[in-house]
């Protein structure tokens, strides 16, 4: 039987910038729950929600009635060494996907740099890490089981309803919830993890070297300076070199974190401060060598809270939108405390995915959290859309139906499809309204 009960506490994302109630909050324990649930929701006109970790910035989880939490959702874990491939519930995290894989000698190709999502979270908003021979996480998926707005249970491959998997591996909650996920994975490796700082011409000047020559490249641009941090992860034959303990928690905890924040305390205390701070954060980098298991060097904690906007840009776009960036930053009325991320991800063939069709490289935009954000993030989406750019679903953007059509080939194919699987609209929200039209 599926649990209910009534809300007793609001929900909140991680960034704390989406706020909702919902009038129930559903814990299915079975995919037959699941269904239950959505032909009740459907019968009385009801919608439902699915929120996983609440870790997209958008209000793409707000439940405006039921919310369904998948914690409690029990389908059976398969793990197939032979053949790779891993079947889990879909409210399984990232975290402990990660170790249950670890302990099958096995790992996900690619990761984000945080494993708090749940699988089905994940994957439905597009999330990424970077590797030009890569695309999303969702690329990694070989087959779902869905359950749609009419409580039809659907069983998705490139075999089995293949136009559904196409488009159901990045759907936004939109066309059913997903109670289980097949992941292709590979054998479990070791990462050789290089950091240095640099200049940002000399990075965007040897960029495609960078990009062709390892594994996986991303930087961070430090606004008001011309210095970039550069991390580069490249397979490796052995764990030959592993962070010690006390440097990992210098480096990643107390400096990343711990220090970060209290100097983004004071910034947003006294604004005139951030261009000193983001200096002085610049050169506090320095270079670091280390050797880890794949997921702990791919991931890494994320205590300082802050909002956020990706977007998703033909590769060949990046300096150009890169150049406006620093313009935009500079002219703007108040500070940025936040460094801006750069990824690059392999194009794709899901529907709605950033990567459809081209390799993309991703420019993110942060803002601490408490600081004005909308003019920093309205100018740059100004610049990002004109140069053919895709938002990434997690992420904070102001596109509606109609400007997305234009960026997504198939945008009317993934209209037409949650028509046929939702046609009453079960898993929508005025978030999606906004964005997929009603």
């Amino acid at each position: 039987m599926v649990g209910t009960a009534p809300l007793t506490t609001p929900w909140t994302n991680w960034a704390g910038n989406q706020r909702g109630s919902a009038t129930a909050i559903l814990r299915p324990g079975s995919p037959g729950d699941v269904a239950e649930a959505v032909k009740s929701a459907a019968a009385t006109g009801g919608r439902i929600r699915v929120a996983g970790s609440g870790h997209s910035f958008t209000a793409i989880a707000l439940a405006d009635d039921r919310r369904m939490e998948l914690s409690a959702l029990d389908t059976a874990v398969h793990v197939d060494t032979d053949r790779r491939l891993v079947t889990v519930p879909a409210g399984m995290t990232l975290n402990a996907l990660n170790d249950l894989l670890a302990r099958h000698g096995l790992a996900l190709p690619n990761l984000g740099d945080i494993d708090a999502q749940t699988v089905a979270g994940a994957i439905s908003t597009g999330t990424h890490g970077t590797g030009a021979a890569y695309g999303c996480l969702s690329t990694f998926v070989e087959a779902i089981t869905l359950v749609t707005g009419t409580g039809e249970v659907l069983h998705c491959s490139a075999d089995e309803n293949p136009d559904v998997f196409a488009a159901a591996r990045v759907s936004l909650g939109a066309l059913g919830v997903l109670v289980e996920v097949t992941l292709r994975c590979v054998d479990a490796f070791v990462l050789h993890a290089h950091e240095r700082p640099a200049g940002l011409a000399e990075v965007l000047g040897d960029l495609p070297t960078l990009i062709g020559g390892h594994d996986h490249v991303e930087f961070y641009w430090f606004p008001y300076t011309e210095r970039v941090q550069v991390k580069t992860n490249d397979r490796a034959p052995a764990d030959d070199r592993p962070l010690p303990r006390w440097r990992g928690w210098l480096d990643d905890d107390f400096l990343a974190n711990t220090v970060f924040a209290g100097a983004c305390r004071i910034g947003r205390a006294v604004p005139a401060l951030a261009p000193g701070i983001s200096a002085v954060s610049a050169r506090a980098l320095t270079e670091r060598r280390y050797t880890g298991r794949s997921d702990r060097v791919f991931c890494t904690p994320r205590r300082v809270r802050f909002v956020e906007m990706e977007y998703g840009l033909p590769r060949e776009a990046l300096p150009e939108a890169l150049g406006a960036l620093q313009r935009i930053v500079d002219g703007l009325p108040f500070k940025v405390l936040f460094p801006v991320e750069v990824r690059f991800t392999a194009a794709d063939d899901i529907w709605l995915s950033h990567g459809y069709g081209r390799d993309s490289a991703y420019i993110a935009v942060h803002q601490y959290v408490g600081m004005p954000y909308e003019p920093y993030f309205r100018a740059f989406e100004e610049v990002a859309a004109g140069l053919g750019g895709r938002p990434h679903w997690g992420k904070l953007h102001y596109r509606d139906a109609g400007s997305l059509a234009t960026a997504y080939p198939r945008f009317a194919d993934f209209q037409s499809l949650r028509d046929r699987l939702d046609p009453d609209r079960v898993f929508t929200n005025p978030h999606l309204t906004h964005i997929l039209g009603a």
